[in-house]
């Protein structure tokens, strides 16, 4: 299933209630939507066949030319200078940046571990409203100027749909219902944390908002999803209000969004939000690497919500010890949400050697966390 940063309820909104050239726009998203569908499973089962390549970031930047065939003329290499192209040089850039920070902070070897190239289109058809990760490569549209900017400006845009790659390349989640709203929340924050490595921003520092920047002076809104605070991302005439909830209680049955792939993602998200700002510090060390080694160790492709909460559970303590802080905070995190973790459920063992609480550091600035829900 293609990858989209924007959601088909944002897109459908427009198109009923914007002027003329915006209902065009959001009509042309939702038509390529589903004329793109299916490419990412046509490609997903063909990654054992791809050969390992060398270690070392490989770029490749394409400029559509504001047509639909990809990948479309090379502009950019690994390694070459500016092509004096904003969109180009941001899509090189980000894709840069996405890289440095699995690659250091995971020691991840690109997208899919092995070292494949990473390929971005910009330009992409006339006035495209949306970024996407195709099964691929990188898709980006310029955006109309005035309800959207072009999407190569947003680097957690950047990180969230390569993240659509790794998972891809690791648990295969399915892309409906409630294995699709973890897999847009693994994209959601490995997004923002890309954007957080990035800047060197800490948990308490970071605004928590996915998109930051996209909206057009004229949207009446902060982003496409908050984390922070799911459902206040945005409230406008012409967008139409962020349905994102942050608690099952409030959880949204649909058959939209292939079930709300992009709006239950706000209970998952809000959850993580909480443990990065229990622990504080970076959220990348702790919270993030409990997160990398589920969704690339522990998940199966149909996992539900319950099933990610036990994982992360599980995870958090062969890395730091049974009843350690971050296992008590992770604890604490999904039962803020409305989900309470099961230890026992978990069997699986982990892949990878343990590493020591100790070889992370004690997270700074982190409270008393109560062991609700055990």
């Amino acid at each position: 299933m293609i990858c989209s940063i924007i959601p088909p309820h944002i897109h459908r909104h427009i198109a009923e209630y914007g002027d003329e050239d915006e209902r065009r726009h959001a009509r042309l998203a939702l038509e390529v939507a589903s004329h793109m569908r299916g490419q990412r499973e046509a490609v997903a089962g063909i990654r054992a066949l791809i050969d390992i390549a060398p270690a070392g970031k490989r770029r490749a930047i394409y400029d559509a030319k504001n047509k639909r065939t990809l990948p479309g003329k090379l502009v950019r290499s690994e390694g070459e200078k500016s092509s004096g192209d904003a969109a180009a040089d941001e899509a090189y850039d980000g894709s840069g940046k996405t890289w440095d920070f699995y690659s250091k902070v995971f020691q991840r070897n690109s997208i899919d571990g092995r070292g494949m190239r990473i390929d971005s289109s910009v330009h992409f058809s006339v006035d495209y409203q949306n970024a996407q990760w195709n099964g691929r490569q990188m898709v980006y549209g310029d955006g109309d100027g005035r309800i959207f900017q072009r999407f190569t400006r947003a680097l957690d845009v950047i990180g969230h749909e390569l993240t659509h790659g790794v998972t891809q390349y690791s648990a295969s989640l399915d892309y409906h219902d409630q294995p699709g709203a973890l897999n847009e929340h693994f994209s959601d924050v490995f997004g923002i944390l890309v954007k957080q490595y990035s800047l060197k921003q800490s948990a308490s520092k970071s605004d928590w908002i996915i998109g930051a920047g996209l909206f057009g002076r004229k949207v009446r809104g902060a982003g496409v999803r908050s984390m922070k605070a799911p459902g206040t991302a945005y409230d406008d005439p012409v967008v139409g209000k962020d349905p994102q909830p942050a608690h099952m209680s409030a959880y949204v049955k649909t058959n939209e969004d292939l079930g709300g792939v992009h709006i239950n993602s706000g209970i998952p998200n809000h959850a993580f939000y909480r443990l990065a700002t229990l622990l504080g510090g970076n959220a990348w060390t702790i919270a993030g690497k409990i997160w990398y080694v589920t969704l690339t160790e522990k998940l199966r492709h149909d996992a539900q919500f319950q099933t990610c909460a036990d994982a992360t559970f599980t995870v958090a303590g062969e890395l730091y010890g049974r009843e350690s802080e971050p296992q008590q905070a992770v604890a604490a995190a999904w039962n803020g949400v409305g989900i309470t973790v099961k230890p026992r459920a978990v069997q699986l063992p982990i892949k990878r050697l343990r590493r020591d609480y100790a070889v992370f550091g004690a997270p700074t600035g982190a409270a008393e966390i109560p062991i609700d829900g055990f």
